[in-house]
């Protein structure tokens, strides 16, 4: 071998054995963590920090830093030592792990440590994220940055993980490079394939993947396959490399029972001896070629303005139309959709700048991973689909907020009232999902010109937002000029003899509106709240309505549980999350009648299926009565 091989290979072992010490150590002082996972992939990471990743520690935010993530987020004691090798925490820090207050949490998160991107720990989630960066990179942003995705073999089982592949394949993404940690042993026993690195190489292959095979604790081999991965130029890799869970230590190399369990102080001792004792080895990380960084936030280059609506027409086309606009607003919106854009209208986007649209196809969790890797890179990302189909992708959008991503979903076909489809296709769910999304806000407009107005407010929305529209045409209800600010909510009509208000949102508005009518002609006044923005719900407005009506009556093509009816008794809840509901509201809670889908729904039309839920005209008219 010769000799500046030689040398680099020490530096290798050398910075391997630190990151395992370093591992063992901060999980013992913790007495919790996953220190056996973090010293399977030591070797990898060793060879990644020391002669390929590219970046500037001083300067996360640089536009043309490589990306760095770990999908197997439970491996972070080796990503925290990687920071004190890479000299930006101190050993004092690494010793914080786990505690609390400190930086260094049981699995990354990012805004607390400015080097991570997304937050990980819920396995098979990193490399759609990934892909969503290098999107960015190869298409958008056009840099020529690389996105390294450290993937654990167990969540190798997980479907969003081929998803992700299936979409890197599909758009020639040669920037990411999946590393597989295939240390065969799982949470409770040996993983699905096992050590099997062949069926892992054929089934990327087929999903298009350069897949190179490698033993992952020889270091030649690491680099030669990172330097192979370097120079594809058509397709994504994904390196299998077969390490031992727990490798360097007799007592936890390739033995099951150690999955998340820390050494006890004795045990720690004695394989810091052996690994060669503690050391304090700074790597210089390479940075990458100077390029200006792009500025990230929601400025834009001219004016939103609202189309003139007239007559009747769908919420979900002004979600198109609004888009459309947009785009040529804000030049980096990007919009994706789960192949349905022809019913969401995110097509009218597409077809005027498909350069920043992206077809995902059905694959909801991929296009939620790829919205939030978006962001990451300063990218408006707005994804769309079926309303229903959203809860197949929960757990990126629960992730998305541990993240403090920004990431806006649009939900179209909500409800009863999509018709003849039948209830696979109804979304009944989706305001309690969202809802519970920590920082999240819920909109749902009832008429196009405040849908297209919301749109427009999410851009400058932080965290996670969603737009729920409806699929049937409705009618219009308000001018163009009209604002809609989120938080607010819309008193259509009002008398000081309302004996009741009726609050709804979207197709039961409508309803709404037409029990007015008929109330009236019978000499009964009610007052009516469009509650467009139903987290953060409009407190004031409501809390007055209570103060001045005998009864508020919540109209929802919802489940009962968990939707506007919820949101509105929560006004009138004291709760310890600085909210005091009191506040300006009733001495003691109000008569609140929930109107919302009971039963299970079948196919019929909106009309039928809207009074056999019981939240049409009728029904609201039978409920006001009642009071």
């Amino acid at each position: 071998m010769p000799e500046v091989q030689y040398a680099k290979v020490e530096t290798y072992k050398q910075l391997a054995q630190q990151l395992r010490v370093d591992s063992i150590r901060c999980t013992t002082e913790a007495g919790s963590g996953h220190p056996t996972s973090a010293m399977s992939a030591a070797d990898l990471m060793a060879v990644l920090a020391a002669s390929f990743l590219k970046y500037d520690f001083e300067h996360p935010g640089l536009s043309n830093n490589d990306r760095l993530i770990f999908s197997k987020g439970h491996a972070c004691p080796l990503l925290y030592s990687f920071y004190k090798a890479a000299g930006v925490i101190t050993d004092q820090e690494l010793l914080t792990l786990r505690k609390l207050g400190s930086r260094l949490e049981g699995h990354p998160v990012p805004k607390v440590l400015p080097w991570v991107d997304v937050a990980t720990g819920s396995l098979g989630q990193g490399l759609a994220c990934g892909v969503g960066m290098a999107l960015a990179g190869k298409y958008l942003d056009k840099l020529p940055f690389h996105v390294w995705v450290l993937l654990g073999d167990s969540e190798m089982a997980e479907g969003s993980v081929w998803e992700a592949l299936a979409c890197a394949s599909h758009y020639h993404l040669n920037n990411v490079i999946g590393i597989l940690d295939m240390n065969r042993l799982g949470q409770r026993g040996e993983t699905m394939l096992g050590w099997n690195g062949d069926a892992y190489a054929e089934r990327a292959r087929a999903f298009g993947w350069e897949a190179i095979e490698i033993d992952g604790h020889n270091y030649e081999a690491i680099e030669r396959a990172y330097r192979q991965a370097l120079a594809q130029t058509e397709k994504p890799t994904l390196i299998v490399a077969k390490t031992e869970k727990g490798h360097g230590v007799k007592l936890t190399a390739n033995k099951d029972g150690w999955h998340g369990k820390p050494l006890s102080k004795e045990q720690a001792a004695e394989a810091i001896g052996e690994l060669g004792g503690l050391s304090n080895m700074i790597v210089k990380i390479a940075k990458p070629e100077a390029l200006p960084s792009k500025s990230k936030g929601a400025g834009g280059k001219g004016e939103f303005i609202c189309p003139d609506y007239q007559g009747t027409y769908s919420t979900r086309e002004a979600y198109g139309d609004a888009l459309k606009i947009l785009g040529g607003v804000f030049e980096d919106l990007v919009v994706l959709d789960a192949e349905v854009g022809n019913s969401t209208y995110s097509e009218k986007f597409a077809q005027a700048y498909p350069e920043r649209f992206f077809e995902i196809y059905i694959a909801e969790q991929c296009m939620s991973g790829l919205a939030e890797g978006l962001s990451t890179r300063g990218k408006i990302a707005f994804a769309s689909t079926f309303a229903a189909f959203w809860t197949r992708a929960y757990d990126f959008i629960r992730m998305a907020a541990i993240s403090r991503a920004d990431m806006r979903l649009t939900g179209s076909h909500a409800g009863v009232s999509i018709g003849q489809d039948g209830p696979s296709q109804m979304a009944l769910e989706d305001l309690a999902m969202m809802r519970a999304v920590w920082g999240s806000t819920v909109l749902y407009p009832s008429d196009a010109v405040s849908a297209a107005h919301l749109v427009r407010a999410m851009i400058d929305r932080p965290g996670v937002s969603y737009l729920r529209t409806t699929r049937e045409k409705t009618n219009v209800l308000y001018k163009r000029e009209e604002k809609f600010p989120i938080g607010g909510s819309k008193v259509l009509h009002r008398s000081d003899k309302d004996k009741a208000t009726i609050i709804a949102a979207g197709i039961t508005l409508h309803e709404s509106l037409k029990a007015f009518q008929e109330l009236a002609k019978e000499g009964i006044a009610v007052r009516i709240i469009d509650a467009y923005s139903v987290k953060p719900i409009d407190r004031k407005t409501i809390q007055q309505a209570a103060r001045e009506t005998k009864a508020l009556i919540v109209v929802e093509d919802h489940w009962p549980e968990g939707g506007l009816g919820d949101a509105v008794l929560d006004v009138f809840a004291v709760s310890n999350n600085g909210d005091n509901a009191r506040d300006g509201g009733p001495a003691t809670p109000p008569n609140v009648v929930k109107l919302a889908v009971a039963g299970m729904p079948g196919s019929g039309t909106p009309a039928e299926l809207l009074n056999a839920a019981g939240i049409s005209a009728k029904q609201i008219i039978a409920a006001v009565k009642a009071i």
